[in-house]
């Protein structure tokens, strides 16, 4: 999988995860999902938005194919920015995909001296709401927004730049800490580098984003392989015992 910048090209593809993934993560009438595509990603519309140097549009593209985006809007003199929407195709979803894109979006926004990162959905989104906690963001928040001839309530979450970090409890009852910031790919989904304090001065080892588990420690060879899915990053050298 790789996660670039959009280009025009991107539009239709764009429109098409947004509307399935509208479809499949919330509960909104047919005429209200194509009323929101229509008015959030008609061509005039993301060509514009694409040219803001205030927003920051990424695609994750798996086999030439665009299965995923994330749009995010920052302040031109503060350091705030806000993910507005992270949307995957519902084909590949499970597949650690969301993680890794938000992992870079992140990663990209605190890079250019954003601190405060916020996320936004949809209270009725069960699962993206569900996300951002998992992700160790706090819902600090309530808004509203129009969609077709409705108000829906939207979430606020907000990622610090000194926390950006779940805590998380191993299968022994240990407090581990997942840095979403520091990752390596791996076969199936990217590994996040755990630590066993919040400030990041033990490693502990790593958690599979394509089944939101710990895995084991890199071996001497440079391997990290998952217990429980399989994911597997390939070691740095060459181990003839590994192939």
């Amino acid at each position: 999988m790789q996660i670039r910048s959009a280009k025009p090209a991107d539009r239709p593809a764009i429109r098409d995860v947004a509307r399935r993934s509208l479809e499949r993560s919330y509960s909104l009438s047919p005429g209200a999902i194509t009323t929101a595509v229509e008015k959030w990603y008609d061509e005039a519309e993301l060509a514009e938005r694409f040219a803001d140097p205030a927003r920051l549009f990424l695609v994750a593209e798996r086999d030439d194919q665009v299965v995923a985006f994330s749009e995010s809007v920052h302040s031109e003199t503060g350091d705030e920015a806000t993910v507005l929407w992270l949307h995957v195709d519902p084909a590949y979803r499970g597949e650690g995909i969301a993680s890794d894109l938000f992992g870079e979006t992140v990663a990209l926004l605190q890079a250019d001296g954003f601190e405060y990162i916020y996320g936004r959905v949809l209270d009725d989104n069960t699962d993206g709401n569900a996300f951002y906690e998992n992700r160790g963001l706090e819902k600090v928040g309530e808004e509203t927004v129009e969609i077709g001839d409705r108000t829906h309530v939207e979430n606020v979450w907000t990622l610090h730049e000194s926390s950006g970090i779940e805590a998380i409890e191993t299968d022994d009852g240990e407090t581990v800490y997942v840095n979403y910031t520091e990752s390596d790919t791996g076969s199936a989904g990217h590994f996040y580098t755990v630590y066993t304090d919040q400030g990041k001065s033990n490693q502990y080892g790593y958690f599979c984003a394509n089944c939101d588990r710990l895995a084991n420690a890199m071996d001497s060879m440079g391997r990290i392989e998952c217990d429980h899915c399989g994911n597997t990053r390939k070691p740095t050298r060459w181990d003839a015992a590994y192939l």
